[in-house]
């Protein structure tokens, strides 16, 4: 089977995105800042995203496909979607409530009824990607910086987890000496508190 299809020069491309907008059959789409035929199948070869290029990196071209070739371009492209959902899934926030900062955040606000409590040190979740997904979901974050806010966390700490039904506490710190301090306050809290709340610490380093 000869298929008319487009072609994409990534060399010539310039990101920009326009061509993922004018393809109306969901063949185009950005892959690390550059536009890719990511199903092949799709393309109607219409050429409808060629006038709006600006670096003139797309053409057209005739490409034998034998039947199973075309299956194969099917499987990709449900691959990709497959892909893309991932990512969506990936770019969610897991954020519950508001505010996060532990220095705002009430000690009796209602959302801490019943919660799987996350106590991180700030950096947390720059170093981690899937931060959102690996630790904050199904939980009430709070943060805080031991050495940039320059306070002690563990008396208010201490309230929250007395005065609400908290199950369990999870401390996520830095490698790095100065996040001690989340791991010492939660620590101590937990254990002013007098409950029997399970509590772990995850360490991430900074190539997270």
């Amino acid at each position: 089977m000869i298929k008319k299809i487009i072609k994409i020069d990534e060399d010539k491309c310039s990101g920009c995105g326009l061509c993922v907008n004018a393809c109306h059959e969901g063949a185009i789409a950005m892959v690390d800042n550059k536009a890719r035929l990511v199903r092949d199948v799709y393309c109607d070869g219409l050429g409808n995203c060629l006038p709006v290029c600006p670096a003139g990196a797309i053409s057209l071209e005739e490409r034998v496909f034998s039947e199973n070739a075309s299956k194969g371009l099917m499987s990709r492209a449900i691959k990709y979607e497959k892909y893309e959902a991932e990512q969506e899934e990936l770019s969610q926030s897991e954020l519950r409530q508001w505010p996060v900062q532990i220095k705002l955040v009430p000690v009796s606000a209602s959302f801490f009824n019943e919660a799987d409590l996350l106590v991180a040190a700030d950096c947390c979740a720059y170093a981690c990607g899937d931060f959102h997904r690996q630790y904050m979901k199904n939980k009430i974050t709070i943060i805080g910086c031991p050495k940039l806010d320059n306070i002690d966390y563990t008396a208010k700490l201490t309230e929250i987890i007395s005065g609400n039904n908290i199950k369990s506490v999870i401390a996520a710190r830095m490698e790095v000496p100065c996040c001690s301090g989340i791991v010492n306050a939660v620590s101590t809290a937990v254990e002013s508190s007098g409950k029997d709340i399970p509590a772990d610490i995850v360490v991430l380093n900074t190539m997270q």
